[in-house]
């Protein structure tokens, strides 16, 4: 078993809550592309964080205009 204390991850723990949060809101708001939106939703949440960095690089239609 390793020597990595709780308190150390837990960090780590909220960060990573923290952005996937923030990739499904910006997914529920924003069109994508490429991929249906509740496969970007489960591809950030199954690889974190290189799901939501590729989503919000690639995954995001930027063209569209919000309004």
């Amino acid at each position: 078993m390793s020597n990595i204390p709780v308190a150390a991850l837990v960090p780590l723990v909220v960060v990573a809550v923290a952005f996937v949060g923030f990739c499904w809101y910006d997914l529920s708001r924003s069109r994508v592309k490429y991929l249906p939106k509740w496969v970007w939703a489960i591809i950030c949440l199954i690889s974190i964080p290189l799901g939501g960095i590729i989503y919000l690089i690639v995954g995001r239609d930027t063209a569209s205009v919000r309004g």
